[in-house]
């Protein structure tokens, strides 16, 4: 595109190559470019990324994007030139965004996105997207936490690029693009953001921090809730747990969000507060994913005490089992795994009754051993999880991560995903009244008469 046809606030630019013609050495602008173009050229996978910050790509709508920008208005001392931008026109509107990406292990720098936000502000342009390799538990809770805090009234949103990957796979094997030549379009970006070449990647090590707050909690010290080490493992929990749920996405093929409590879900700040307080109390840190479908959330926990990874899914007993074996019998028949090691249920009583635990194998071989002390009382909900303790390999920066990606997905794929949750039957009528005349107000008078105690 030639600068006449350029937007009238941009001075130099031209639209997102599929093809860009770039050094072999600028990995941002040649991914950044491939993306953005098959953000325009594929209509699902374009609806999907704009819908998570908040625009809906409808049929009357079209989409433009457009690399190496640089705007007519921009102040002399801002000297960045963005990664692209983002035009949506929905009939007289015009939606936009400054794209500023980094690829590899390179961080965003909250200063530079600062800028942008000058920059946009100056030319009436609606937000800043960042992508890198950096998670963020939303689109709209951004990884950085001082472009969170910032007083800017410009919003950011962030993408990770396993967040668009993601987003590429699950269109892509759910056959969820209605046109053959998009579809093969997607498939290839697919192929390009997984080659090494893109600079995409997962969460792969925790900081160094870790290994330093592990060594606190084994030699017996407090952890302090404002701790700058506490701080920053909390940060890269928060990634992990991202990234973990981007993995369980792509291997069922669903959407696997994080279960956030309402408070936290819109509060990044509110959230971390919480979670350090949690961390320094109980020495856990804690994540609930949600697979669609199965039987209950996935809670994880990694317990830096006890150096063991937990991971499980609680049900509600059945109602209508009137005995503690019938009901562990019901949840038993449903765990076909064979090697039960590390896998433990944990049997939940009404009242103060405290919770009883025991090894998957011990239950199988005599089921009786679960009432043992409890035989007035019946089960009211069962926690079944497999508990991993990984000694060492707990507190190093990339085992740890490698560990927890092996555990949690094992969880789900071999127990969690054959469980069911027990549903109440539908009522049945009754014999009696089996008919409309039985329950009319003349065949309630009879019944009223025939009446007794």
């Amino acid at each position: 595109m030639s600068t006449e046809q350029l937007p009238d606030y941009l001075k130099q630019g031209e639209p997102a190559r599929l093809f860009p013609v770039l050094a072999t050495t600028s990995k941002e602008g040649r991914t950044t470019s491939i993306v953005l173009a098959c953000l325009c050229k594929i209509d699902e996978f374009g609806a999907q990324l704009l819908a998570s910050v908040g625009q809906k790509v409808g049929k009357r709508s079209s989409l433009q994007t457009f690399s190496e920008i640089v705007f007519q208005k921009q102040s002399a001392d801002i000297k960045d030139r963005p990664d692209g931008l983002i035009v949506l026109k929905i009939g007289s509107r015009n939606w936009r965004a400054i794209v500023e990406a980094k690829v590899g292990s390179a961080e965003l720098d909250p200063d530079q996105v600062e800028r942008y936000r000058i920059l946009a502000k100056e030319n009436g342009v609606d937000c800043v997207i960042t992508i890198s390799n950096q998670f963020a538990t939303s689109p709209g809770s951004h990884p950085v936490e001082s472009v969170r805090k910032s007083r800017s009234k410009i919003p950011v949103f962030h993408w990770s690029w396993m967040h668009i990957l993601t987003a590429a796979d699950l269109l892509v094997s759910g056959d969820n693009v209605g046109d053959d030549d998009q579809r093969l379009l997607l498939n290839e970006l697919r192929r390009f953001l997984t080659h090494e070449s893109a600079g995409v990647k997962g969460f792969d090590r925790m900081p160094k921090e870790w290994s330093e707050l592990n060594k606190l909690v084994s030699s017996g010290g407090a952890i302090a809730a404002k701790s700058p080490v506490a701080h920053t493992v909390m940060e890269a929990w928060h990634q992990e747990t991202r990234d973990l749920s981007m993995i369980l996405s792509r291997m069922t093929g669903m959407t696997v969000p994080e279960k956030l409590p309402r408070k936290h879900a819109g509060n990044p700040a509110q959230r971390q507060k919480d979670e350090l307080i949690e961390l320094r109390d109980d020495n856990c840190l804690r994540s609930v994913l949600v697979v669609p479908d199965a039987a209950a959330p996935i809670e994880i926990t990694a317990d830096i005490m006890r150096r063991s990874v937990d991971v499980g899914m609680s049900l509600r007993a059945p109602d209508d089992k009137k005995s503690t074996k019938a009901r562990l019998n019901w949840l038993l028949r449903q765990i076909k795994a064979t090697e039960t090691d590390d896998i433990f249920i944990r049997l939940l009583w009404p009242g103060t009754s405290e919770p009883t635990q025991f090894p998957l194998s011990e239950l199988r071989a005599n089921v009786d051993l679960a009432s043992e002390g409890k035989e007035h009382l019946r089960a009211t909900g069962f926690h079944v999880f497999v508990s991993e303790r990984l000694g060492g390999r707990f507190a190093q920066q990339t085992n740890f991560i490698s560990e927890i990606e092996r555990i949690v997905p094992a969880f789900y794929g071999e127990i969690g995903a054959n469980l069911a949750a027990w549903v109440r039957k539908a009522p049945q009528i009754k014999a009696e009244r089996s008919s409309g005349q039985d329950v009319s107000p003349s065949g309630l008078a009879e019944d009223a008469e025939d009446f007794e105690l």
